[in-house]
Order: C-alpha cells, then structure tokens, then sequence
C-alpha cells in the first residue's frame, strides 16, 4: 500500500476518534501507577436477596483445565501469562467465567484452588491478567461467586481491593464503550461489597460512569450502540446483575438508579428478541457468535427473577429505526435486515462491512446467514470475516462497503440513506447506502426487500458508473441446495425438510463454497449463492408453500 493511501486509511480511522480516545491512550501507555496493597475495607452487611445469575456453559474441564474459543488448555502447561495461547484466550482463562457457570457448585474445590493459584502467580499489576477489561470481569465474577454461598481462599479477599484500587486508576476512556461499562460496573460491585470511604468513592466512580454511558449506550429503542446483538447481550447480563446487586444491598440503593436500570433491562430484552430468530438465538450482525454471552432463554429466566418485565410472545414485524435494523414477520418466514450505520463514529471496533446485509429463516429454520465471527486479531481470517463478500450484500469492484482493517479499526464506512418499512399487502423495506462512493462515479448500492405470503423478493441496484457488481447470499450448513436448469433457478431444503425454490428474475448465478462461523475457534463448510449484477441490478425470488414443514 502507498504511503498516501496508508494516510489517507489513518485520517479516515483517527478523524472520529474523541480527545479522550486520543490523550487517553497516552496517558494509559506512560502512566502505570503503584499497586496499593493496603488492607481491604471490610466487607458491607448484605441487606437484600441475591438472586442466582445468568448462566454459561461450563469453562473448566478439570482441575486448573480449560476449555475457550473451541482449544483446550492446561495451567500446568501454559500457565497464566505467555505466547502459548493468543491474548482473547488469556482474557477469558482471567474472566473467572466458570465461578458462575451451570452446575458451579460441583466444582466448587477446583474453582477454590484456581482463585488461590491465580493469587500466587499473578503479583499485582503484572501480566495480561491485570489489564482493565479482565480486571473487570474477574472483580465482578469473585463477588458473584461469594454471594452464591461461596467462601474466598486465604488473601482473595484482600486481592479484590487491591483489583478494585487498581482498576479505578486504570478506566479505559481510551477505549470507552462497553469496555468502560465494564469497568464502571466492577467499580459498583466492589463499592457495594465493601463499605467505608474507599468503597463509597469507587461506588460513586462507578455510579457517575454509568449515568453518563447508559444514557449514550443504550438507545431509545433499546439496542446497544456498537450494533452487535452478541455485545448487546453482554450488556443486558450487565445491566441484569447491576440490579441484582443493588438488591442485595438494599440499603445503598438510594444512591442507584435502580428503576432505570430496570426500565432500559426490558427494552433490551425486547430488543434482543426482536434480532433473534425463531430457533431463540441471536443474528449475527458485526462481531456476533454463540457462546460468549449467556444464551437468550437464560438471560430471560435471570430476568424474571428479577422482576424485570421481558416479552413473552414471539416479536412480529418491528423496525428499530433507532439502532437501524428490521424484523419482517409473514408466516413460516422472518427476515432480520441491517439498514444501520456499521456503529458509533468514535467506536466502530466490532463493526463489520455488512451494510444492508439479512438473515433468513423459514419455517424456524435458519436459511440465509452472515458469516459470524471465530476470531480476533489483525489476521487475513479476520479481515475476510469481516468483509463485505462474508454477508448477504452486495460486493462492488471486490471491495468493502466500509474499510474495514487491522482487526478492530474502519476507515471509510457506509451511511445508510433513506431507510423506510411499510406495511400494506405486504411487508416492504428499502435502503440505500454511499460506501463505495470513493470508487468512480460515485456509485450508490440501493437494496429492496419485499416479504409476501409464501414469498420474498430481494432487488438490488449499484447506480452511478459502469460496475463489477455481486449480490451474495450465504445459506446456513443444514441447508442443501440443488441447482435448476439452468444457472437462474433452484431449490433448496431446510434442517427440518421445509422446501423452497429460488429464481433469478435478474442477474447470474453460481453456487460456490463458503464458511460459517458460528462459535469462536469454529468453521463449517456451507454454500453462497454469488449473484452477478446485469447492468447494475438484480432480482432474487424465494418462495415457499405453506406455514409449517
């Protein structure tokens, strides 16, 4: 790459970076501050009930074994710190998930023994370990772990102030989003936890935190701002266990915004369905995968007890205009659309170049599907994951509608222009976007989605210019395809034996191999319908017969 187009890359990534972003992280990288080993406060009387929290599946295989992002690991073997293993593998053996995980209590010895080995072979302020994010994490999942019953080894009790102090001089407003949510969440349970002076200004750190980023996360139609319902997830299990303790400190929630806690906890749970699909999982929309956030069955039973009201019916058709997304219900299908911005200007690190990209299912069946998400880092794998071809969109002169690049960063990105749902006879949408507007003659990808009884069209146009255009559908593992005639026509089968035909009205078709990435760590094989644009449109026909297999 020319110098000047790696500039122009940085100028287009760093212009809408906040300050803070910026002498934050120079601040995080000169300033290391001295860990306080003072004595920990005592620990606050519990006034209230814990409730028993959202659950995982299990992380420990045995006795200091783990078990992250489809690998396994032994602490004798690789330890806590070190190459052996990449740095999203050690952040989640630091988590401490499994202190909370199903069925904890039966390995409540091996749990005990892990916080105590963790203790001798982590000094404070040294290692991945101690870095702000798993800090976070661990702090709130120890205290988790002695509200459910659970006594603390020799010198973990002390650890976890000297966590809390270190961790309030550590807050990642170079990084923000739910980074700093996270932060500002172990702040309040460790300020509820332990009481006096010091525990009352990590309380009050972490409580004016949250006033501030709840307000600017959670939108008014209850999605997340970063747009990825598997972090959407993780903030509601956050916003679900910010009440839970509050409850069980009943005496400190004057000072807590408890009922607007509550009140943004439902609108998330409703948000969270509406991008579900039938089968009760997320979509894959930006960095999403199963098995980092608890499931949504068991973030709505943690709700319930809680008190906190979640929806009961299957969502029908709703457009969350807010967040930029659709749930188009019409019989056996429901269709979930992205017209949204890739995420917050400042913030785009777990975006993907998935601009007016669906998902499909068809009688409870996944059929159509984004690519998902198994790794992190700055790898090619990642870069392909999160590229335009990975999603169901359309890829113009083989590029990304947003500049996606080193992992984590965009450059250029997509606006969505002229997003609207009507529903008449039919259930209509339609969006435009100006990511490839840098490439001659401004062209502009405009996208059309009609959902009718037993059918759905999807026309796409790219105006401005004369373009290589493609339209890719990528169809779940489970579904099998058998091509027509000729190369416009086919058939496919569902998990579950629910048929439907396809027909291109428009365009030119060949069926090519691809991969699905529905876990971290984790690859299938699955197939993509790549649709030649014929000048600059195309036209997707699926139907189906009835509402049931």
């Amino acid at each position: 790459m020319s110098a000047i187009r790696t500039a122009g890359r940085y100028w287009h990534t760093l212009r809408h970076l906040r300050p803070v972003q910026l002498y934050g992280r120079v601040w995080f990288r000169l300033y290391t501050p001295r860990p306080d080993t003072a004595p920990a406060p005592a620990r606050r009387a519990q006034s209230g009930t814990w409730q028993s929290p959202a659950r995982r599946a299990a992380s420990l295989t045995g006795p200091g074994r783990f078990f992250f992002l489809n690998q396994h690991g032994a602490l004798a073997d690789i330890g806590w710190d070190g190459p052996q293993r990449e740095k999203l593998w050690r952040y989640n053996q630091h988590y401490f998930d499994d202190l909370n995980a199903g069925d904890a209590d039966e390995r409540a010895s091996w749990h005990h023994a892990l916080i105590a080995d963790w203790l001798s072979g982590n000094p404070p302020g040294k290692g991945v370990g101690w870095e702000p994010y798993p800090t976070s994490l661990r702090i709130v999942n120890w205290i988790k772990w002695v509200l459910d019953g659970n006594a603390l080894p020799r010198g973990a009790m002390q650890s976890l102030a000297v966590q809390a102090r270190w961790l309030s001089r550590r807050l990642e407003y170079h990084l923000l989003g739910n980074h700093l949510f996270s932060n500002a969440k172990a702040l309040i349970f460790a300020g509820l936890f332990f009481e006096g002076d010091e525990a009352d200004r990590w309380l009050r750190t972490g409580v004016g935190i949250l006033a501030r980023e709840t307000g600017e996360q959670i939108l008014a139609d209850g999605g997340h701002f970063e747009r990825s319902p598997m972090y959407h997830a993780l903030v509601l299990e956050d916003m679900l266990d910010l009440i839970n303790i509050a409850g069980c400190h009943a005496a400190a929630d004057g000072r807590l915004p408890v009922s607007l806690w509550r009140e943004r906890a439902g609108e998330m749970a409703t948000w969270l369905r509406t991008m579900s699909h039938p089968d009760g999982a997320i979509s894959f929309f930006n960095d999403a995968a199963f098995g980092i956030a608890p499931d949504n069955d068991e973030l709505d039973r943690y709700a319930a007890r809680l008190s906190v009201e979640v929806p009961q019916a299957p969502p029908q058709t709703r457009w969350l205009q807010v967040s930029g997304y659709a749930r188009l219900v019409r019989g056996a299908a429901v269709a979930l659309l992205d017209m949204a911005p890739v995420g917050p200007d400042y913030l785009p690190g777990h975006a993907h170049a998935d601009t007016l990209s669906f998902e499909l299912s068809l009688f409870a069946d996944r059929v159509l599907v984004n690519s998902g998400t198994s790794c992190y880092g700055a790898g090619a794998e990642r870069h392909r994951q999160r590229g335009t071809a990975a999603h169901n969109t359309v890829v113009v002169e083989g590029r990304n509608s947003s500049e996606v690049w080193g992992g984590f960063r965009v450059a250029r990105r997509a606006l969505p222009i002229g997003a609207a749902v009507v529903q008449d006879d039919a259930l209509r949408a339609c969006c435009s976007h100006d990511g490839y507007r840098r490439l001659t003659g401004n062209p502009r990808h405009e996208r059309s989605w009609v959902l009718a009884d037993g059918v759905l069209n999807v026309t796409d146009r790219v105006e401005g210019g004369s373009h290589m255009a493609e339209a890719r559908f990528h169809f779940h593992p489970d579904v099998t395809l058998q091509p027509g005639g000729d190369a416009r026509q086919g058939t496919g089968t569902t998990a579950r034996g629910g048929r439907f035909a396809w027909r291109l009205a428009k365009g030119r078709a060949r069926i090519e191999a691809s991969s699905w990435h529905p876990r971290f760590g984790e690859s299938t094989p699955n197939h993509c319908l790549a649709v030649t644009l014929e000048q600059g449109w195309s036209e997707l026909e699926l139907r189906w017969d009835g509402d049931r297999v």
